[in-house]
């Protein structure tokens, strides 16, 4: 996997294509879990880059939907965008897609991260 881009809440991540991660050898289609790691892992960076945060976070629920299988060859990215925390969660967005085809997505997720601000300096 590699960072494409880290931001205050945002994250974009990316692995290339490998035979090792085929999930149907008849197709070539990268198996679903490696996607899902991918987009676990996007989303935790993207809590970790959040403005507030103040300590590492935790995976706590990630809800995946599988749309389409991404085209064998291609590298697949994902996206991540924290969009609201409380005093102990983050909520989180991710879109998975293969090559070119941000349109068209692979799978998308939503979830819920621990979440922990960062401790205000004494005035």
């Amino acid at each position: 996997m590699r960072m494409d881009l880290i931001e205050d809440a945002h994250a974009i991540m990316s692995m290339p294509y490998d035979e090792r991660l085929i999930g149907d050898p008849n197709t070539g289609v990268i198996h679903g879990g490696a996607i899902s790691a991918l987009m676990d892992s996007c989303g935790g960076a993207s809590v970790f880059a959040h403005p507030e945060n103040g300590s590492a976070s935790v995976t706590l629920d990630l809800r995946i939907d599988y749309m389409r299988s991404a085209k064998p060859g291609e590298r697949i990215f994902a996206e991540a965008h924290c969009f609201h925390v409380t005093r102990t969660v983050a909520f989180v967005r991710v879109v998975a897609w293969a090559g070119d085809q941000k349109d068209e997505p692979t799978a998308t997720a939503t979830g819920a991260f621990s979440f922990t601000r960062k401790k205000k300096e004494p005035a």
